[in-house]
């Protein structure tokens, strides 16, 4: 028995001898015939981690580090016989001759491909582009929602340093306070180009108001057009809230 004690775990006989081992987790030994390799997942097989444990410290291999192994497809349905859906839509869509500009923006038109839902209501589809004469990205009217009326004869068009700019017509303008304008091509770019509402101030001159002032000095550029428009206000607004881009 005290020899026995000194071989830990392991079985000690003389007439079968048996060659100890020591567990690589708890230091014990073991008879290594009875010490066992320590397997885990790595992906879609087991990996062997070269250590060799007693039974005690054997783990089980980890699913979590397992890759998930999804099974086939199932084979198609031979000669299928599927619904008609196609066939089944009550929708109408039918395709007429595109045509040139639209007759209240003057905007280009794309392919009016026109779709009736079930209840007969025509969707129409959105005109693009720029009205002729308004080729600036400042200017960005809305299908029905603006009217432009006649080009203004600008004879200058000033900033005093704050957000006020100042134009002055070569002829009477027409216009009385709040009504609106386009502008584009200015030389100050989207910070005076846009749409605004005016304040007239005599028979051929009027101002409107810009976001952030404007350096003092002529803002009229060779290619500036100024048009009347009507652009709509919001609701319980007596002019365009929105005074000109921010930057």
């Amino acid at each position: 028995m005290g020899y026995a004690s000194l071989s830990g775990r392991a079985r000690t006989s003389s007439k079968s001898p048996q060659a100890f081992g020591v567990c690589d987790r708890c230091g014990m030994w073991y008879n290594h015939v009875n010490l066992n390799w320590q397997f885990d997942w790595a992906g879609a097989s087991l990996i062997n981690k070269r250590i060799l444990v007693c039974r005690d410290c054997t783990d089980e291999p980890q699913n979590q580090l397992r890759a998930i192994v999804i099974p086939a497809d199932p084979l198609p349905v031979m000669n299928p016989r599927t619904e008609a859906f196609l066939n089944d839509e009550n929708d109408n869509l039918t395709t007429t001759v595109p045509l040139a500009t639209d007759a209240i923006t003057g905007l280009p038109l794309q392919n009016p491909t026109f779709v009736l839902t079930q209840d007969g209501q025509n969707l129409s589809p959105q005109p693009v582009g720029s009205p002729a004469g308004l080729e600036q990205y400042a200017i960005s009217p809305l299908f029905e929602n603006v009217t432009y009326g006649v080009t203004l004869p600008i004879l200058s068009m000033n900033a005093n340093g704050t957000t006020i700019i100042t134009v002055t017509c070569s002829a009477p303008h027409g216009l009385s306070t709040n009504s609106q304008i386009s502008v584009e091509g200015t030389t100050k770019g989207i910070a005076t180009d846009g749409f605004y509402s005016v304040t007239v101030t005599t028979a051929t001159a009027f101002t409107y108001t810009v976001a952030k002032n404007v350096a003092s000095g002529s803002i009229l550029g060779s290619t500036t057009l100024v048009k009347t428009a009507n652009v709509g206000i919001p609701y319980d607004f007596n002019q365009i809230p929105q005074v000109g881009p921010t930057s």
